[in-house]
Formats: C-alpha cells, structure tokens, sequence
C-alpha cells in the first residue's frame, strides 16, 4: 500500500549562471524520494507567484539540465483542461512561492484542491517552498496581506501549522507562537531556510537541511503558550 507523501521546504532551487537556477539539494531529495529511476516527470505549480512565465523558462531550462521531465501547470490563464490527468500522473508536484493568501482561493476555484488530494492519496509526492510548504497544512503566517497576517484555512492534508522563513524573517515566530497559544491553530512546525520536513501520512518522519546550522523548530501549544524545540536536522 503506498504511504502518501509532502515534503514541505523553505528553499529547493539554488543559483547558477547569467541569472538561471539549477535543483539545490531539497528538490534532489525529493526527486530521490519519487524513487524513479531514469527520468521522473514533475510537475510544477506556480499559481502563489501568479504564474510568471519568465519563471518557467529558468525552472524548465534547470529541469533539462537535471534529466527529469518538467511541466508547468497554470491556472491564470489556464490551458490545462483535465487537471486529474495532470497532477495524477506526475511524480512530483512541486508548488513554488509566493501568495499563499492567493493560492488557496484560486485552486479551489479551479478544482486543483482535490485533483491533488486525490493524487496525493494514489501516491504522488507533493513538495514545495515557502507558500508551497505552508499550503498543505491548516495553516501558519504569511506576508501575502502586505503585512504578516496568519491563515487559518489552508488544505489541511497535513492537520498541523508551519512557519516558513523562520530566522530570516523574524515576525513569523511570534506570529506562529501567538496563533498556536490561541488554539487558532494546532501545533506544528518552523522552517529555518534551506530546511525541510517530510511527512508520510500526516506523521512527520525527517527533517532536513541544505544549510550548515539549519533547523527545524517544533511548537506545541504548552498552558496559555507554547513550548518550541529545535530538532536535530540531517543534512542533506
């Protein structure tokens, strides 16, 4: 029976050349997590950055040059018409950043919700960073207002909360900390850059880093606050 899968990141693509990206070590681990051998097919979501097409051409460019078969699905100006055969028969669905404010609202709207639960549940990897990583789960912190705000209706494949940019944006944690004190939210995770954690089912079973130092950080709701953690991270 096969166990369904998300790996959530804050990171993923690493620089390369004249402006290009190439796969950094998270997207390699979650290729090698597919298990594929030859040439996986990914497909990549990149509605929270409102489908910018110049995007694709790096990220297409970086997917030839890692040997895997890439598409983009997009809904602004949609083209894709059955988004069960899309998703259904990737490997991979990598969800980029962005919004995840403008995320959710769009992929309800089109249907893509359930198109990825059900794909989830048949046994593709979903993965993603930053707006990517936060939509899986009930919810965490976003920038997306303009401001940090925190969203409380995210998909909830994963029944948990994540704080994405953790160090480097340092108003996400009292964010995340005050939403999971409250009981707005359940107790989950916080993602250093270049960190990750991966879940099998909604259990988490690793958490990983691409970044010397990087941590994972795990908040319960403790009494009237929370207790937080750094869990030891395996580097990739």
């Amino acid at each position: 029976m096969t166990v369904p899968r998300i790996l959530a990141t804050c990171g993923g693509w690493a620089d390369a050349s004249w402006g290009d990206v190439r796969f950094g070590p998270l997207l390699r681990f979650a290729l090698d997590l597919t298990g594929v051998e030859g040439r996986p097919r990914v497909v990549f979501v990149n509605t929270a950055g409102g489908d910018q097409r110049v995007d694709e051409g790096r990220e297409l460019a970086a997917a030839m040059a890692a040997g895997v078969d890439a598409v983009h699905l997009r809904l602004f100006g949609r083209t894709a018409l059955d988004l069960d055969e899309v998703v259904g028969t990737a490997d991979l669905v990598w969800a980029g950043g962005g919004s995840v404010a403008n995320l959710l609202p769009v992929w309800r709207t089109h249907g893509l919700d359930v198109a990825l639960r059900r794909a989830w549940e048949r046994g593709t990897l979903l993965a993603g960073t930053s707006a990517g990583a936060l939509c899986w789960h009930e919810g965490g912190p976003t920038s997306g207002f303009g401001e940090i705000r925190t969203v409380t209706n995210g998909l909830g494949f994963i029944p948990g909360s994540l704080g994405v940019h953790y160090d480097s944006q340092p108003e996400r944690r009292p964010a995340l900390h005050a939403a999971v004190a409250s009981g707005a939210l359940p107790g989950g995770f916080g993602l250093d850059e270049g960190t990750g954690v991966l879940y099998e089912g909604t259990r988490a079973v690793d958490v990983v880093t691409e970044l010397p130092g990087g941590a994972v950080h795990r908040v319960d709701r403790f009494g009237d606050g929370v207790v937080e953690e750094a869990l030891p991270t395996r580097v990739l």
